[in-house]
This record gives structure tokens, sequence and C-alpha cells, in this order.
């Protein structure tokens, strides 16, 4: 067993050091803050039952103290501490050791429930706040349990976070891992700064960070180990607690934070016990100083002179808010007979469980009113006298695992409401007895202690009076400045308005000379201008008449003109009617033909051989029935048609007539099975009378384009159903289909066929098999037609064959490279990844996706130009499932990420 001084990362103290300088200096009393919040209360009604109930209690503002704090102003407001429940997944011990055993615990998320098994029979079922299942991501966790804390200490309010556990179930994990190696891993420390950075102004606002640990009853400095007997001084006017002598590093980017924490970490100490490798061994206190300055409201009153109201605003002083958050990682708790503790671990596990019993009992006392609160019993409640029951914003992740070897353990962690556990738990050491059942209570009564939060905000007079005499000399250079340029302009002016008069005076005694002499021939002038005005007057006035009798005219011949349309047009619907009636006519005229020759045909045999006339004479009657029943119910439907040739003539006559010498016959009874086949009810019997054998004979011996398109299709219904896709594969129909394809050229024809090949593509088990027999270049070679139907069906084939790769690489089964890059799929699919037909582009990024998600097909698909189209499908999809599948495909491959790292394509 290791030893408990050893650090997390197995160096001595001071072996690590930042590669920067730090920027350090002493630490400022920190203005206690907080925030309004949604108050609710628990109870438990039954035994193993919890109820809650959540209420919304507004804030009350407190009364300001205008004598006593003259630059503070709070604003309180009461709320409870919110409980959120995680659970751990199995570990690779808990996998083997409890393989034929159930979770002790059953999640209902959506409910915010909890079951506790208390046997195989029994459980109890508890509610929480948040109840977060083990795979609830970092970020999740992040959201519902510190967001709403960190957005309130940017507000100027104080907040913690704390989580509590049995030793090993992942409070490290949620609270303090980095993720170096995977972003999506990172903790609620550091997602908490990411926030808080992006939302400070790097000028006016300012974050402070120390970093400590409580280890056997004494505080040290995490940020320097020298540092090992730190003292904790409380504000006796706020009652806002700090540490003074520890070290307060100033944080201008997210690197050096994530440094301090590596610092810290390696300064902590862990132990290896039985049920944890690196057990931390103390409890971890992170305490982040948000200092922002806030515009203050404009309270001055109107004015009419903008500069006055300019300068009224500049007399309002700055608020400056101080908030503070403290993030906790309470050291595990835990059972001497399980963990294996001796020696000075044991001594360790003794400190740990004693400053968690003086915690339950602090938060018993708050949550039952007690007069007297124990809050000096341990430091570590003297620490967070401010979290429960004071004027912070405080939310506790309790954290679980689900072995059932652990059920105690779990049991006592997450006991909301049970005042009087049973003590059915021994422990080697009756402090860990009294633990469990202080913790048992504490945990329940977390959620019923309320705090009464408080925003502090400080007026900075200081940079007020700097403001205001930086803007006085500038308001009396400004002066000067413009006083002397009014004395110049007035000396511009003056000289200019000399300069005018003598002009003016010139040009006045000019005018007077050429006024006589030129005013005669000006009147004659005007008089002739006045008279060309009116004669272009009236003619212009002629012209606008001899438009309005043309505009006339014009409306009369365009209402003759649409009446005309209108009688073409009514002339056109008889012509249409009366084409019709006449095709309709031409079809019973056809069909009597084909019986009439029929018959004669029949006579012919009768008159030339005996008694053979006799099995033919049920092949007329049956086509007359064909004929007689299509004729009768032409007006009532195809489909209501079909269904009643279904029950009156037979499906296995129907089927005898695809074997017929006459072409037309064959015509007439593939489209009544390829109808029939289209409803589901009657495809099985379709396949058991024989139909699917007589359609693939008839594309291996017909040579009629008609046949093919029509049996083609019929098929394609067939083998929507897996069972009919074996029997397909098995009377060798890919070959014939495949044979088909490439003899046709009729583009419904090749889209028949592309669309049963694609609904074989969606079986697993047919896959091989169907790229031996020539599915895949079969599908490739109708891309020729380049009919947007046909390649439609050809891209939804592809997306079905890739996705039947993927889910066989998903369910465990190693594959190498998809069948479908190696038959040269890869190039095609690329190029028509942003077609403009909708049908095409969705199977098409669906395929890229699927292919995407094996990593043996990364370097083809790279090389190939599918990762710019799979970025682009992730950002610009309409689809939300189709770009949250490309989304996670290329944060999930390490191939991916490294070439859009080469390529600095910023991705996350």
């Amino acid at each position: 067993m290791a030893s408990s001084g050893a650090f997390r990362n197995g160096t001595q103290k001071g072996a690590l050091k930042l590669d920067r300088p730090l920027s350090l200096f002493s630490n400022p009393k920190s203005s206690s803050s907080s925030f309004s919040s949604t108050s609710s209360s628990s109870f438990k009604s039954k035994p193993g039952v919890r109820r809650s109930s959540t209420g919304s209690l507004p804030g009350v503002p407190a009364k300001d103290d205008a004598s006593a704090h003259m630059n503070l102003c709070f604003h309180i407001v009461s709320g409870r501490v919110r409980v959120a429940v995680r659970l751990r997944p199995r570990n690779s011990e808990e996998l083997e050791a409890d393989s034929d055993f159930s979770d002790c615990v059953e999640l209902q998320p959506e409910l915010k429930r909890l079951k506790l098994q208390k046997n195989n029979w029994d459980s109890d079922t508890y509610e929480f706040d948040e109840v977060l299942t083990e795979f609830a991501s970092q970020k999740r966790v992040y959201e519902v349990v510190a967001k709403p804390v960190v957005e309130s200490v940017l507000d100027g309010y104080n907040g913690t976070v704390m989580a509590y556990g049995q030793t090993g179930t992942g409070k490290t994990y949620t609270l303090g891992r980095l993720g170096e190696e995977d972003a999506a891993d990172r903790g609620i420390m550091v997602r908490a700064m990411e926030d808080i950075l992006a939302e400070i102004s790097s000028d006016t606002d300012s974050v402070c960070v120390s970093y400590s640990q409580l280890y056997m009853e004494t505080i040290q400095d995490l940020l320097d180990p020298a540092n090992d007997n730190i003292s904790i001084m409380e504000d006796p006017k706020t009652g806002d607690v700090s540490l003074p002598g520890a070290t307060v590093v100033e944080i201008r980017d997210q690197q050096s934070f994530v440094g301090l924490l590596q610092l810290g970490e390696a300064h902590r100490f862990a132990a290896n016990t039985k049920l944890n490798t690196e057990s931390s061994r103390s409890h971890a206190i992170l305490m982040v100083h948000v200092k922002r300055s806030v515009k203050g409201k404009d309270s001055a009153p109107s004015s009419e002179n903008g500069r006055m109201s300019s300068m009224l605003k500049t007399l309002k002083p700055p608020i400056v808010r101080r908030g503070k958050l403290v993030v906790v990682d309470l050291a595990g708790s835990e059972r001497i007979d399980k963990s294996g503790s001796e020696g000075h671990t044991l001594e360790e596990a003794k400190s740990i469980n004693l400053s968690l019993s003086a915690l339950g009992k602090c938060i018993n006392a708050l949550a039952e009113n007690s007069a007297h609160i124990p809050v000096r019993d341990s430091k570590l409640t003297r620490l967070l006298r401010d979290s429960f029951g004071g004027t912070a914003r405080t939310s506790l992740v309790v954290t679980i695992g689900p072995s059932p070897r652990h059920r105690g353990e779990t049991t006592s962690t997450i006991m909301f409401g049970q005042r009087f556990p049973s003590l059915f738990l021994l422990h080697d050491i009756a402090v860990v007895i009294i633990v469990a059942v202080l913790i048992d209570r504490a945990v329940y009564n977390a959620m019923k202690v309320e705090n009464m939060l408080k925003i502090k905000e400080e007026f900075d007079y200081k940079s007020l009076s700097r403001r205001l005499d930086i803007q006085l000399e500038k308001l009396i250079a400004e002066h000067e400045r413009q006083q002397k340029a009014f004395q110049d302009e007035i000396e511009r002016i003056t000289i200019e308005a000399q300069k005018h008069i003598s002009v003016a005076e010139r040009t006045y005694a000019d005018a007077l000379e050429i006024h006589a002499v030129s005013s005669v021939e000006e009147i004659a002038e005007v008089e002739r201008l006045l008279q060309e005005e009116s004669l272009l007057r009236r003619s212009a006035e002629e012209e606008a008449n001899n438009l309005r009798r043309q505009l006339m005219l014009w409306k009369r011949s365009e209402a003759s003109r649409n009446s005309e349309i209108s009688k073409l047009q009514k002339l056109v619907e008889d012509e249409a009617h009366h084409k019709q009636k006449l095709e309709e006519e031409i079809a019973v005229l056809q069909s009597q033909l084909l019986q009439l020759s029929f018959e004669a045909d029949e006579t012919r045999r009768r008159m030339d051989g005996g008694g053979a006339g006799e099995v033919p004479n049920g092949l007329d009657s049956l086509i007359s029935q064909v004929r007689h029943q299509q004729l009768r119910d032409s007006g009532d439907g195809e489909k209501a048609s079909m269904a009643k040739l279904f029950e009156q003539v037979g499906l296995h006559k129907i089927l005898s007539l695809l074997e017929a010498e006459d072409v037309d016959i064959r015509i007439h009874a593939v489209k009544v099975v390829a109808n029939l086949a289209a409803e589901e009810t009657n495809q099985e019997k379709i396949v058991e009378a024989g139909g699917l054998t007589s359609l693939l004979m008839l594309l291996r011996s017909s040579k009629d384009e008609t046949i093919h398109r029509v049996a083609a299709g019929a098929i394609a219904n067939l083998a929507m159903s897996e069972s009919n896709q074996e029997l397909i594969m098995a009377q060798g129909g890919i070959q014939l289909l495949s044979m088909t394809a490439a003899y046709a050229e009729d583009s419904q024809t090749l889209r028949m066929v592309a669309g049963a090949i694609a609904n074989l593509c969606g079986n697993d088990k047919l896959q091989m098999r169907l790229r031996a027999e020539g599915g895949i270049k079969a599908l490739l070679g109708m891309v020729r037609c380049r009919h947007p139907d046909v390649l439609a069906q050809v891209a939804r084939g592809i997306a079905n064959f890739a996705k039947c790769e993927s889910r066989v690489s998903t369910q465990g089964t190693k594959i190498g490279k998809s069948l479908l890059i190696e038959d040269g799929a890869l190039p095609w699919i690329v190029q028509n990844a942003n077609n403009n037909a909708s049908p095409i582009r969705r199977h098409i990024e669906l395929a890229l996706c699927h292919l995407a998600q094996q990593e043996a097909n990364a370097k083809d698909m790279i090389g190939g130009g599918a990762l710019w189209e799979l970025v682009r499908i992730s950002r610009d999809c309409s689809r939300e499932d189709i770009r949250a599948l490309a989304h996670r495909t290329l944060t999930s491959s390490p191939t991916f990420l490294t070439e859009l790292k080469r390529l600095r394509i910023g991705y996350g």
C-alpha cells in the first residue's frame, strides 16, 4: 500500500513548477455576495419513499443602511441547497466480480427519481433536484449542477459547488478533470473558468484564484507547499470567510489556470487503497474571486442641453460587483474493513470521517432550525459556513456506485429524509458509524437548508474622481482651442464681408449701365417664348386625347380576344373529354378483339385435334374473366379492381397467364401480379404460389422492355420482406437483376431494378453474396442513365449497404475496408454529396456518415475528398439528425481529427 504522504502523481513537494512566473499578491478580503434561487422542500412520507414539491420564493430585498455602508448595496433573497445525484458506471473489477448481480440502484432521470434495491423484490424511491445516469456527459453535469452557480457569481453573488460520495465514485473526476486528452472530459473547475473568462473584460475586470487542501485538520497551500499551516479569518461585519495566508494568483487566460490546477493536483495527498488506487486523503478547496465593473442606472434628470446631460451622467460613480466561487472536492467516506487502511492511512481516514461528521452535524442543525450551529467543530465547517445557511448559492453533487457489494455505502449516501437510519453496517471504528449516521441526515437535510443570498455592489469613488479630473483638463483645453478658433473665424468673416461688399458695389454699377439697353430685347424674347409654350401645350393636349382613344380601342379588342380565348378553352376541354371517351372505347374494343382472337384460336385447335381442347378452355375462360373484370371495374379504381380480381379469379390462374405465349397477355398478367404485390397482405401468398419464381423466369426469358420493367417493380415490392430477400438471392435474383440493368435503356426500368437491389442492400446477412454476384457493380453501372429517380434509388441502395456495414462493425465484428470503397463507389458518392435533388443528397449524406464510422475507411475518404463533405454536412445539412451524426462521427475518429488539425480547421 502506498504511503498516504505521497502526492497524486508520485512527486515530492515542490518538484513541479509552472513554465511561466505567477502573479502573486496578498489575498484581499472577499466581499460576500449572493443571489436568488429556487426554494423547495423535501419530506419523507413513508420509509424508503421520498416525495418533493418545488415552489418559487420571490427575493425580498434587504433595507439599505445608508449610515453604516455608504458605498455598499445589498440585495438579499433566500434559496435552498440543490442536490444532484450522479451514478458511476461499473469499473473493470465490478464487471468481473458482480457479473452475476444486477445494479443496486435504478435511475429514472425523467422523473428525477432513484430506486434503491433493498432486496430482490422490494425497493425504496427517492427524489432529487437532478438525477444523472452513468451515461451523462461532463457537459451535462456542469450545466445542471454548476452553471447556474457560475452565472450567479458573475452577477456578484457568492456560490459553492461541492461533491460528496464514497471513495472511488468519481468526485474528483466530476470536479477536477482537466480534459487534456479528450476535451469532452473537462470537469466543473475547468468549464467554470472558461465561462468566467468568456464573460469578463480584461480591461476593467479581474479574476483571482487560490487552491488549498484541508489535510489532518491543517490547511495547506497547494500552490506553495511550504505554506502548510494557513489560518482562517472571518469578517465580523459580513461573515465572509477567507484564507489571508494562501497564495492568490490572478488569471488572465485558460492555459495558466489549467497549469495552476496541475500544480495543485501534484501536491495533493493521495493513497492506494482497496477501493481506489488514487484515493484523495484531503479536502481540496478552490476559491475563485471575480471582480466586475457594471454600468449604473441613469438617474440624471432630462435636460435640453446635451453637454450638460453628458456631464451629469459622468458624475455617477461606477459600480463594482464582487463574487466568490468555492469548489470543494471532499475526500471520500470509507469503511475501514473495505478500504484496508492501516497505519498512517488509518489516521487519515479517521480525520476525514471526523470532518465529514462535523459537516453533517452542521447541516442537520440548520435543517432542524437549531439554536446552536457547531461550525467550530472542524476547520471544514468553518470554511463552508457561508455555503450552508449563509449567503452563498450552493449546489451539492452526490456520487454513487452501482455495485451491490457497496449497497450499504450507497444507502448511506442517498437516504434522503432518513433521520435515524438502521445501523446494520458494522465498521472497524466507532467514528465511521457516527459519520454514516450524520452524513445520512446531512445529504437529506442539505436539501432543506435555506441560505440568505446577498449581492454586494461597491461604488468606486476614487475611479470617479480620477475620471472627473481628466475630463476637466480636457474641457479646459477644448475651451481654449474653441475660443482661439472663434476669434480667427470672426476675423476671416470680416475680411470676406468687406470683399463681398466691394464686388457687389461694382456689379451693381455695371448692371445699371447694361439694364437700360437690354430691357426691351428681354421683353420681346419673353413674349416669343410664351407663344411657343402655348403652341406646345395645345399639341400635347391633342396627343393625349389621341392616346386615350387608342387605349379605349385596345381595351375593347382585349375583351373580345378574352371572349374568344374562353370559347377556345371550352372547345379544348370538350375535345379532351371526347378523346377520353374514344380511348375508353378503343380499350374495350382491344379487349374484345383479344377475346375474339383467343376464341378463334381455340376453335381452330378443337377443329384440328380432338380432346386436346379441354385444357385451353380453362385458360380461355380465365382470360374472359380477366377482361370482363377489368372492363367492369375500370371506373372503381385500380386497387379495388385488383382486390376483386384476386378474390374472384384466383392467384394460381393469374400466375398461369405469366407463361402464356401471347406477349400482350403476359404484359397484362405481370401488371396484375405487380399491383397485387404492392399490397403487403398479398406478398406471402404470391411467394407461396410460386409467383416470385415466375417473375424471375420472365426476367430470364422475356425480351420485352415492358415486361422487364413491371416484373422488376413487382420483385422490388417483394424484396421489402427479409424472408423474401433470401429467396430472391437463393434463386439467382441478383444476377438476373444485374443482367436486366446492363441491357435496359428505359429510365423507369432502371429505376425499378435499382429499387429492388436497394432493398436487398439493407440485409446484413446478404452483403458478401450481394457483392460477389455483382449487385454493387450493377448499382454503380446504372448511374449512366443520369435520371434523378434512378440516381435516387442508387443512392438509397448505397446508403443501406453502408448502414449495414456500420451496424456490423458496432456489434463488435471486425471488418476491413468497406466493400463499397473496394468496388469504386467513393468517387461517385463524393461527386453527388451536394446534389441538387434532395432525395439523392440525403441518401448520399447518410452513406458518407456510415462509411466514416469505420476507422478502416478514414484514409481512403480523406484521399477521396470525403472529409470536406463530412465537415459541410455537419455544418450545413438541413436535417438535424444527419448533422448530429456527421459531427459525432468526425469527433470520434482519431484519423479525421488529426487531419482537421493538420488542415487547421477548428472543430470540436
